[in-house]
């Protein structure tokens, strides 16, 4: 036979569980925070993540709101080009507080800056 766990009291562990949540949350704002403090680019790149979001929710509520996708293509090039827009700015991110061996802040930002071009001429292609 199988040797019996003995179960925990259910209020117990979810207390426990809520508290180690609560300190891995307050343990990350914390390290972003600082991260923030001292790198102000890194900040200007958060906030243009946040306006990126918003403007792909804005136009998916469109979509649902009107309920018509008669310019299709022109819904999928401005989602596609939040959602791409959006990776490449959290790579150069990465890149930018974690630097990679070899790999100098002005050639991650230059490898964005081709990206970010790429990815414009691919949706502006889409869109005709």
């Amino acid at each position: 036979m199988a040797p019996v766990i003995p179960k925990k009291k259910s209020a117990a562990g979810k207390e426990d569980i809520q508290k180690d949540f609560t300190e891995a949350i307050s343990l990350s704002l914390e390290s972003y925070k600082k991260q923030v403090r001292n790198n102000p680019k890194l900040r200007l790149i958060d906030i243009f993540c946040c306006i990126l979001v918003a403007i792909a929710l804005l136009e998916c509520s469109f979509v649902a709101l009107v309920q018509d996708n008669y310019p299709f293509n022109a819904f999928l090039a401005g989602f596609i080009i939040c959602v791409g827009q959006f990776v490449l700015l959290m790579c150069l991110r990465l890149q930018l507080t974690n630097p990679f061996q070899g790999i100098s802040k002005n050639k991650a930002f230059g490898e964005f800056v081709i990206a970010s071009l790429i990815l414009h001429f691919t949706c502006l292609h889409f869109i005709n």
